[in-house]
C-alpha cells in the first residue's frame, strides 16, 4: 500500500525520496508519495522519477487498490528493482496551479452557497481553466459578475487555509448543509481531510490547496452554460495581473 505523503498538509512538496514496490514497463509503484493521483475533479500530478541507472516522465498517476501506480513513459536506462530507492520530481509550476486553482474553486462555490443557495454539484480542476457545476441556480450576466466580484473580495482578505484530518462524525456534524457531497464519501472513511479557509469555509476535500488566500489570486469568470433544470456551469480562470 502507498502512503499518501502530501496529506494532510504538505502538499506544498515537490520533490522527495521512496523506495520501490513494483516496476514495470508501464508503470512504478512506491511506499510512499507526493505525487496526487487523479481524483476529485483534480487531475494527476506530472513530473518523472529518477533512480541510480535510469530515469522516467510521470505522465499519470492513479490509486489501484491502496497502490498508487505513477504511469512512465520515455524510460531511459533501465527499470529500478524492487526496494530500490528512488527521486519523485513533481513539476512544482503545474502543481501550484492546481493548487491555486483547487482553492479558487472553494471560494466560489462559498460565494455561489451563500448568495444563491446553490449547492456545488461537481467540478472539475485545470491548471488553465476551471468548472463547477451549481443547483439549484440559473444565473445571468449581473450574477456572474458579482459572483465574481464577492470571490475576489474574499481572495483579497488572505484567510488561511488549513488542511487537516478530523473525526468523520464531527464533520457531518458541523459542516454546512450543500458544502459538501459527504454521501459520496464511504462511510467507512474516518477521518476525513478537511480544508478549512479560517472560519469562513469548510469542506471535507483530498485535493491539494495553497496554505493562504493571498496566494490564489484574482479570478475570472469566463462563461455560464445550463446543463439542464436549475443547473448552471460556471467556468473560471486565474488572473495574472
Amino acid at each position: 500500500m502507498t502512503e499518501l505523503r502530501y496529506l494532510p498538509d504538505a502538499d506544498d512538496v515537490t520533490s522527495f525520496t521512496a523506495r520501490v514496490t513494483e516496476a514495470t514497463e508501464s508503470s512504478i509503484v512506491l511506499d510512499g508519495t507526493y505525487f496526487y493521483p487523479e481524483g476529485g475533479g483534480q487531475p494527476a500530478d506530472r513530473g518523472e522519477l529518477v533512480w541510480d541507472g535510469g530515469r522516467a516522465a510521470v505522465t499519470d498517476v492513479r490509486k489501484d487498490h491502496g497502490d498508487v501506480r505513477h504511469e512512465i513513459d520515455s524510460l531511459e536506462g533501465t527499470l529500478p528493482d524492487e526496494g530500490d530507492e528512488i527521486d519523485g520530481r513533481i513539476d512544482a509550476e503545474r502543481r501550484d496551479q492546481l493548487r491555486r486553482m483547487h482553492t479558487a474553486q472553494h471560494v466560489v462555490s462559498r460565494v455561489v452557497l451563500d448568495e444563491y443557495g446553490g449547492s456545488t454539484a461537481g467540478n472539475q480542476i485545470h491548471p488553465e481553466r476551471s468548472r463547477i457545476d451549481f443547483e439549484p441556480v440559473s444565473f445571468d450576466d449581473d450574477d456572474l459578475e458579482y459572483v465574481e466580484t464577492k470571490a475576489n473580495e474574499v481572495i483579497e482578505r488572505d484567510l488561511p487555509v488549513t488542511k487537516a484530518d478530523r473525526p468523520r462524525a464531527d464533520v457531518e456534524r458541523e459542516v454546512d448543509d450543500g458544502r459538501s457531497l459527504l454521501e459520496l464519501i464511504p462511510d467507512h472513511v474516518d477521518p476525513l481531510r478537511v480544508v478549512a479557509i479560517d472560519d469562513w469555509d469548510m469542506c471535507p476535500c483530498g485535493g491539494t490547496h495553497v496554505d493562504r488566500l493571498g496566494d490564489v489570486g484574482p479570478i475570472r469568470i469566463t462563461d455560464r452554460t445550463s446543463k439542464g433544470a436549475d443547473i448552471d456551469r460556471i467556468e473560471f480562470e486565474l488572473r495574472d495581473d
